[in-house]
Formats: structure tokens, sequence, C-alpha cells
């Protein structure tokens, strides 16, 4: 009987996608404004999907001086709550606590991450702890947790780190095959905002363009939300359009 209800909910998926699918020109890469106004077109998921771009960029990420790679803070944030964990002491403490982070310590913090704790999403540190946070290095990397100054977490500028990081900075780096994949906001946050967060984020993708990075730059840019099938922009016009 479950699998009965498994397929009928599958077949039933599987017609919605394909009407919306038929909402899409096949082949035509669509112009920012298009593909926004038409996101709201082809997401048919009852419930509030995340809304995804996937930039496919003309960089080799093999060679470290092709990696792009770094943080941008959104204009609307990314609908998520994010938890805040500060490694600080004294007066940075206080400013960490302050700005309204979730969790502030030193050396009691970092005992604590030793022993499996991890209910934070970012975690900022000040120069002076980073010494201390190298132990637990092999535990926060490769969760993606480890503060780096490129991305503005490991810094005495604390309150203001963790004000981004609570209006949802977003870490982006380019993947194996040359594709950045971000994720800028809710279904809800409707066309306007999703498209100027996408815009944000396309500005500062052209301005990271490596030097040593050769030919067409930006090659493919698509756009969905998380059941949705896939909207293609045309390239040319995110650049155009984010730039000007």
């Amino acid at each position: 009987m479950a699998e009965k209800k498994k397929r009928t909910h599958s077949g039933r998926h599987g017609k919605k996608y394909a009407a919306a699918m038929q909402k899409l020109e096949l082949g035509k890469k669509y112009t920012v404004d298009e593909a926004f106004k038409l996101l709201p077109e082809v997401a048919y998921a009852k419930f509030d999907e995340a809304v995804d771009v996937a930039f496919n960029l003309g960089v080799d990420p093999k060679h470290a001086d092709q990696m792009v790679r770094g943080a941008v803070v959104l204009p609307h944030g990314i609908g998520k709550t994010v938890r805040v964990a500060v490694l600080a002491k004294g007066e940075k403490a206080k400013e960490a606590e302050a700005a309204g982070a979730d969790f502030v310590g030193a050396e009691d913090l970092i005992e604590k991450i030793s022993g499996g704790w991890f209910d934070f999403d970012k975690m900022i540190a000040t120069p002076d702890m980073m010494v201390a946070v190298s132990k637990i290095g092999k535990i926060l990397g490769p969760r993606g947790l480890m503060p780096n100054p490129k991305l503005g977490t490991v810094t005495f500028e604390v309150a203001k780190a963790v004000k981004e990081q609570k209006l949802g900075k977003m870490e982006y780096r380019t993947e194996k095959t040359g594709i950045v994949h971000v994720a800028i906001g809710k279904k809800s946050f409707g066309h306007q905002k999703l498209k100027e967060n996408f815009l944000a984020l396309a500005a500062v993708l052209i301005k990271a363009k490596p030097p040593t990075s050769k030919g067409t730059y930006m090659k493919n840019v698509t756009l969905s939300c998380t059941m949705s099938p896939g909207i293609s922009l045309d390239p040319m016009d995110v650049s155009g359009t984010a730039v000007g």
C-alpha cells in the first residue's frame, strides 16, 4: 500500500514538473527581469522553497590563482536564522554579546567544541585567539566553520562581523567544475527582493574575476527553486545589469 501511495505522489510531482517545464521556452536564455518574473510561475511546491543560483564560470579551480572565493552580505538576507559563535576575551567578548552573538567564549568554548558541540552555524574569532583555535582546526575545517581572515571571520571588528553574519553574509567558492552555487533567499521574498539579492551577488562575482581567467568568464547562469526546473539566464544581460 505504501508503495502505491509513493508512486501516486511521484506521478503527481512529475506532472507538476512537466507543466512547469512547458512554461519555459526550450533553449531560450532569459533576461534578468524575465527570469525573476517567471520564477513564481514555474515554482509549484506548496512549501516556501529556497531559491538557488548557479554561475558556471570560465575558471579552472585546480589553479590557486583561478579560485573564486569570498563572502557577500545580500541586501535582503537569505531568510535563515544564523547562530553565531564568537571566540574572544575581555572587551571584545562584551562587544560580541552586545552585537547579538549567540555564544561567546574562549578556551571554555574551544573545549566544548572539542567534545562534539556544534550548535552554531558560523564562527568568528579575534586574531589573538587563532593559536588556540588551530587546535580544533581539524574538527572545524571539514564542516566549513574554521574562521578565515579573507572571509571577515578573523577580526577585531567583532560587532561588525556578528551583525554581517546575522544578516546572512554568504560565503561562496568555485566547485571543482568551476560552478559557484549559492542560495539567494526564499520564494516568499517576491521577485524584486530576490532579483536585488541576485544582482548584488553577480556584481561581486564579476569583480572577483581572476586576472588569469581567459576567454568567457560568465558562461552560464541558472536560476531555480528547490523543486522547480532551472531557468537559463543570458550571461551578457546578467553582466550588464549587475555592473550597470
